[in-house]
């Protein structure tokens, strides 16, 4: 040991001998490996013994050569500095010792230096190295032996030692760092924390925090063993709990200081490190809590902290909600209380706040116990969740669409977490302005703004309102507002998928908890129509839900009331009641459901869910067993009431739904049921002469309710003939042979109603199919009734040709009033003969397009063609009397049915599609247009060629004054366009523009979702490429180069919207902006660009006259569309993106989202001073030197253009001062009247919500309602001021016009005013500049941003 003693103190003389004493700055030389291990093993054997003998002997030979201990420091240092990694961690962990060693001078050895030197130690050896090859073991320990052998010698030799040994461990030195050799160095770091005080060195200190907080993090990317990362965190735990003790200084300091070290760690990603400095907090700081007040002051801000540090990104910001409730957990209640105020007022702060602050009311009303005080019988009024629910709610309508889209989807959270239990339930509808039953107690509460959300911009702001409307259905128990189910029903139809699949489920979660009419009325309205849809995941959705919502809730009610002769009536209470009432007891809910399965809009998307339904095997016997169970038991319950058979008719739907799940479930239909319910439906018609014992009226009423049961009759038998041929192949032959024979004597005797005679045709062609022995057998039984039905067809439209004629002939002649009366009713039954006859033909043509028609051709061109002048078409003669006008329902069917024939018969329609679309042009009935609008888009399917010219003709029915007219027009194009057989060229798509404002709202939906759902996805440069020329054409201007035509003709007014009236302006406007929002990004700058080249530029050229009011208003439009905020493009100026849109672009598209807006700005800047304003300086003087009144759009025009760059006016506009003043002046002019406004709209809202409310409460709300909205506007606050004051003289006028006289001076509380211009007075000695910037404090209530 004395050997070694000797070497250390030799080497010491050395290290001194090569100082330079005159530079203080310099480096001294590090202590070599050898002698650090001699001293390591001297302070070991030292420690284990707790004997100081030894070190006592070192201590007295470094004072026999004039060292002292603290001679020992700096070359210690030094290596912990310099060396490498496992030198420096040695040379730290001697001087570890050195402090630890008994009866050791601690304030000679510690210098705040060397403890820096060891911090920078423990930092270093967790720094990631790149991996060499391992080193000699040999080798390395054959120089060390020589190293030792050498170390007698002086100078040269030692810094050769040195050098050697710090070059071959540099070299040599591991890639991988073994986290375990850090363990004596943190170990005897803890043991030394109670010999040092640190309070007199508080950089030593802080260094000593940040590196401890920084090894956990430093060690996850290098420590792979898990038991020695876990013994790592415990010894830095251990460390920064000694390091809260009150030696080292104020606790309430250090507690901050560890707290502020431990920050990001906790606002990391889910880590290792992330853990630990959460452990500490929960474990070791929150014991302390008790003791040290400055301690658990620190806890108790650490929160608020971190919601100030968190990041704006969607996962760091949900890990740091995460963190801040773990710590806000462990908090006492009254502190937790205090952090829920300061959350409410994070809601009204910046952007990012408002963010943080709704995701943690979230998880504050989610985690702390009872927040409307329902436990400890507190006021709602006085809870704190009442506050935080008031204060997402009004985060709901925040400017911030990211913030909107989160406190709304918060809230839906909420509430379905608070509907849970009973008590808070109640609570819950009070302070979302329910009344009982779901009543809205307040107008414009929470249904206006469910209203105005899911129509809101911003898609993901809709489905989160959606989210909360179907969250609310379980709260009110389906009671929704029906705007809002309009609402539900119109957002299924949103292009964007994901809007579209939440109204499903928002919608079908009222429909399955609340069967109201309303409900199921828009539920059928709304989803089924879906089965159409482009996304085949919404296909089978909506399947799925009509299978549950509809087929399976009328299975479970038809199969569990299934009618029991003698049991189904025994309740003595239903005999009281209507026999609708009756049924809607035995079948609740299904009765309304199958009435609303007949509409016209609903029944086509039954029809194809059921046929996808059936293709998939999906469909199940138990619905056919209920339609049937329906069907026996109102037939029961009619009989059993003693009412006439021939007056029954089915529940609405029930035969309709059984026909069309019959073609799938064949088997399980009964036939019995069937052949019972024919002859029922067969036997007993609908006659005039029946009239009902138990209603009486006028005789228009009971005409009418003949009409409708007739007409439900007929529409019984057909879905009746349906389901037969649908299970024809399992009727037995005997009946089907029958049934055939049956039908085709009905169809001969051609009286039925037209309903009728499709099903009737039908069911006889599938009759002989299926009970044919072959294909040929088949068609030739059709053939044969077919030129059978025919034959007599023709005879009856030959009889009553010729009748006509001779009534026509000898109508000059007298005729006695009773032979009149006589041939007025046969021309009416051959007349009613004959329409049944036409509507039959076309029925056959269809079911046997090989039919031969040679003698009905010449039949019905007669018809068509009756009472025209021109003798090419009076081929045969016929009668001179138009029978358009004598009998204009066969006129109309003989151009249906000859459209029929044209699509069998190619050769004939050739020569009969021009006089279609003649007739089309011509006619004055909206019921024919509308068959021959359906008729010319069947002939562009079958034969696009001899069509295609004609398509312009057939858009001017997109302007028929018929609304069915234009509506049917605009959906059959729009089908013809999207399958290509029509193509959008010409004036097409600039025609269908008007469709856009239509007077109907039914058209004007379907417009809205052609061009913002179809076409912006099959033609998205369609807006773009037809934009400027759709300005000419709205405005029926057709001057201009390029879009010249035939000026003022009746065709171009019919699709202008010409005028300068508002409505006229609105309505342009509103396609304008259609267009617009169909573009992206660079399409809107290119439009913006086309606009100044081809209507600005040719204006100030003289290519657009606007002397002209049609030019005048083209003009006038480019002004309004260049304002319009639809043609900019945000580029963020001034402010960081908005959270939301980073959070569903993803982490990874802000930076290039960032450049890309960068790019917009310096693009719309580059167009504005290069090509824009020039053409705006050159058009002002233009319009200026005559006078012209659009100077004023101009201006106004360039001021909105210009706003967003008022410090950059003197560089844009340089060309032109005079203009740069007045736009200026505009500017200024124009936010002086915009405050003005509002703050005359506040004193007016305060003053009317006052007169609803007692004096304190309209004070109270009035002054909250002022500092809330005026604190960081004083430009508002003076103006509102100004209104007030305006407002208070013109009441005291108005006393003085009533004669009341003013009170006298003394009478009044006047308020004593002291001045403080003299400097002496004690009371005024504040400055004035100090109560000014009072009065500018930036307030954190503030809702608005810079």
């Amino acid at each position: 040991m004395e050997e070694s003693t000797s070497r250390i103190i030799t080497e010491l003389e050395e290290i001194r001998y090569l100082d330079n004493p005159t530079n203080p700055q310099s480096q001294p030389q590090p202590l070599s490996e050898p002698a650090l291990l001699d001293l390591q093993t001297l302070l070991d054997q030292t420690l284990d013994s707790n004997d100081s003998e030894l070190l006592d002997r070192l201590y007295d030979d470094l004072a026999s050569k004039s060292l002292s201990p603290n001679h020992l420091v700096p070359p210690i240092a030094s290596a912990m500095d310099s060396g490498p990694i496992h030198l420096s961690l040695l040379a730290s962990k001697v001087y570890l010792s050195l402090l630890l060693s008994p009866n050791a001078p601690v304030f000679t050895l510690f210098a705040p230096m060397a403890f820096l030197s060891l911090l920078h130690s423990i930092r270093r050896s967790l720094k990631r190295r790149p991996q060499v090859p391992p080193p000699d073991i040999e080798g390395s320990h054959a120089a060390a032996n020589r190293k030792r052998k050498g170390g007698g010698k002086r100078g040269k030799g030692l810094r050769n030692t040195a050098r050697n040994s710090y070059t071959d461990r540099s070299d040599n030195e591991e890639g991988e760092f073994d986290v375990r050799a850090l363990f004596p160095v943190l170990e005897r770091l803890e043991l030394a924390m109670g010999l040092i005080h640190l309070d007199r060195f508080p950089d030593s200190l802080k260094s000593l925090v940040q590196t401890v907080a920084e090894v956990p993090v430093m060690a996850v990317e290098i420590c792979d063993n898990s038991g020695a990362y876990n013994r790592l965190k415990d010894l830095c735990s251990r460390i920064l709990s000694e390091v809260l003790r009150p030696e080292h200084g104020e606790p309430a300091d250090t507690a901050a200081e560890v707290l502020k070290s431990l920050s990001p760690l906790i606002l990391r990603l889910k880590t290792q490190a992330r853990m630990f400095a959460l452990g500490f907090i929960m474990n070791q700081m929150t014991d302390l809590v008790k003791r040290p007040e400055g301690v658990k002051k620190a806890v108790v801000n650490l929160p608020r902290y971190l919601a100030q540090k968190a990041p704006e990104k969607s996962e760091p910001r949900a890990l740091a909600v995460e963190s801040i409730m773990e710590i806000v957990k462990v908090m006492e209640f009254n502190d937790q209380i205090g952090f829920v105020k300061y959350v409410v007022k994070m809601t009204q702060g910046k952007a990012n706040l408002r963010l943080l602050a709704v995701d943690l009311i979230l998880m504050l009303m989610m985690t702390l116990r009872d927040p409307f005080g329902v436990d400890l019988d507190i006021e709602v009024k006085d809870s704190w969740g009442l506050r935080c629910m008031e204060a997402v709610i009004l985060r709901c309508s925040d400017v911030n669409a990211g913030i909107r889209a989160r406190a709304l989807s918060n809230l839906a959270q909420l509430v379905g977490f608070l509907a849970g239990d009973n008590r808070s339930r109640a609570v819950l509808k009070e302070v979302m302005g329910f009344g009982n039953a779901g009543v809205q107690r307040v107008e414009g509460g929470m249904n206006d703004l469910l209203r105005k959300r899911c129509m809101d911009e911003k898609a993901a702001v809709r489905k989160a309102a959606l989210l909360l409307i179907s969250k609310l259905t379980a709260l009110l128990d389906g009671a929704l507002d029906e705007i809002v189910l309009k609402t539900m029903g119109m957002s299924c139809s949103d292009p964007l998928v994901s809007i579209r699949k939440a109204a499903i489920s928002a919608l079908s979660e009222a429909f399955r908890r609340f069967s109201d009419g309303s409900v199921t009325s828009e539920w059928l309205h709304s989803v089924p129509r879906l089965i159409t849809d482009n996304e085949s995941s919404i296909q089978e959705e909506c399947e799925n839900l009509f299978l549950e919502l509809v087929l399976d809730r009328i299975s479970r009610a038809g199969s569990t009331s299934s009618p029991q002769k003698g049991s189904l009536f025994c309740d003595p209470s239903l005999e009281t009641k209507g026999l609708e009432q009756e049924l809607e007891w035995l079948f609740p809910g299904v009765l309304g459901l199958l009435r609303e399965i007949c509409n016209g809009e609903v029944t086509p998307w039954v029809k194809k869910i059921c046929a996808s339904l059936g293709k998939k095997k999906r469909l199940k016997h138990k619905i056919v067993i209920a339609l049937q169970n329906i069907i026996r038991a109102s037939e029961s319950l009619w009989l059993r009431e003693s009412m006439p058979i021939e007056k029954w008719t089915a529940p609405p739907g029930a035969w309709l739904l059984l026909s069309e799940v019959s073609a799938y479930l064949s088997k399980a239909v009964d036939w019995e049921f069937l052949h019972h319910h024919w002859q029922l439906l067969d036997k007993h018609g609908p006659r005039g002469g029946i009239k009902s014992p138990h209603t009486q009226g006028d005789a228009d009423e009971e005409e009418e309710s003949m009409k409708s049961n007739s007409v439900a009759w007929a529409g019984d038998r057909v879905f009746l003939l349906q389901t037969i041929s649908n299970v024809s192949v399992e009727l037995p032959t005997e009946p089907a042979a029958d049934l055939a024979h049956n039908l085709l004597k009905r169809i001969e005797v051609f009286n039925m109603h037209s309903t009728e005679i499709n099903a009737h045709v039908k069911a006889l062609r599938t009759l002989c199919k299926q009970k044919a022995s072959s294909p040929e057998e088949a068609d030739t039984l059709v053939m044969k009734w077919v030129h059978q039905l025919l034959l007599k067809a023709s005879q009856i439209l030959e009889k009553y040709i010729l009748e006509v004629s001779e009534v026509t002939k000898h109508s000059s002649f007298f005729t006695p009033p009773s032979r009149k009366g006589k041939r007025a009713a046969v021309m009416s039954r051959l007349l009613s003969e004959a329409v049944t006859a036409v509507y039959t033909i076309g029925s056959m043509v269809i079911v046997c397009p090989t039919a031969d028609m040679s003698t009905i051709t010449p039949l019905l061109h007669t018809i068509i063609t009756s009472g025209n002048s021109n003798p090419k078409l009076n081929k045969l003669p016929g009668p001179a009397v138009s029978l358009e006008q004598a009998a204009p329902s066969l006129y109309i069917q003989a151009w249906l049915t000859m459209g029929k024939i044209c699509l069998a018969d190619g050769k004939l329609a050739k020569d009969y599609i021009p006089l279609f679309v003649q007739k089309l042009e011509k006619s004055e009935c909206a019921a024919l247009r509308n068959n021959l609008v359906v008729m010319m888009a069947d002939f562009c399917i079958r034969y696009t060629a001899l069509v295609d010219c004609y398509i312009a003709k057939i858009t001017k029915c997109l302007c028929d004054p018929c609304e069915l007219v234009r509506r049917q027009t605009f959906i059959l194009l729009s089908r013809l366009l999207q399958r290509d057989y029509v193509k959008w060229r010409g004036v097409l798509f600039l025609r269908f523009l008007l469709s856009l404002v239509d007077e109907s709202e039914k058209i004007r939906q379907l417009a809205d979702y052609l061009f913002g759902s179809i076409l912006k996805v099959k033609a998205p440069l369609l807006a773009y490429n037809s934009f400027v020329e759709a300005i000419f054409i709205l405005n029926d201007y057709h001057a201009h180069n390029g879009h010249s035509g035939s000026k003022g003709s009746q065709e171009s007014r019919l699709f202008s919207i010409r005028g300068n009236d508002e409505n006229s302006r609105s309505k342009r406007m509103h396609i304008y902006i259609s267009l617009l929002k169909q573009m992206a990004p660079e399409h809107l700058l290119a439009t913006f660009a086309k606009l100044c080249a081809e209507i600005l530029a040719a204006a100030s050229d003289g290519m657009l006259n606007i002397e002209e009011a049609t030019g005048q208003s083209v003009l006038q439009d480019a002004f309004r569309i260049l304002a319009c905020k639809e043609i900019r493009i945000p580029s963020n100026r001034g402010a960081s993106s908005d959270p939301a849109d980073i959070d569903e672009e993803g982490a990874d598209g802000a930076p290039a989202t960032a450049a890309r807006g960068r790019a917009i700005n310096q693009a719309v800047r580059k167009g504005l001073i290069q090509n824009t304003i020039p053409i705006f300086i050159e058009l002002k003087r233009l319009l200026e030197s005559k006078n012209s009144p659009l100077v004023g759009s101009l201006m106004e025009c360039l001021r909105i253009l210009l706003k967003d760059y008022k410090n950059e006016i003197d560089e844009i506009l340089v060309a032109d001062q005079q203009l740069q003043k007045e736009l200026i002046y505009d500017m200024q002019k124009y936010d002086a009247a915009k405050t003005k406004s509002t703050a005359a709209e506040a004193v007016a809202k305060m003053q009317k919500s006052s007169s609803y409310q007692s004096p304190d409460v309209s004070k109270a709300a009035s002054r909250k309602h002022a500092q809330d909205k005026l604190k960081n506007d004083s430009k508002l606050a003076s103006a509102m001021a100004d209104a007030a004051a305006m407002a208070t003289a013109r009441s005291v006028l108005s006393e003085v016009n009533k004669g009341a006289s003013t009170p006298p001076l003394s009478s009044l509380s006047v308020p004593k005013l002291k001045s403080c211009n003299a400097r002496s007075t004690s009371q005024c000695d504040r400055p004035l500049d100090v109560l000014e910037s009072l009065r500018k404090r930036q307030s954190f209530d503030s809702d608005e941003e810079n």
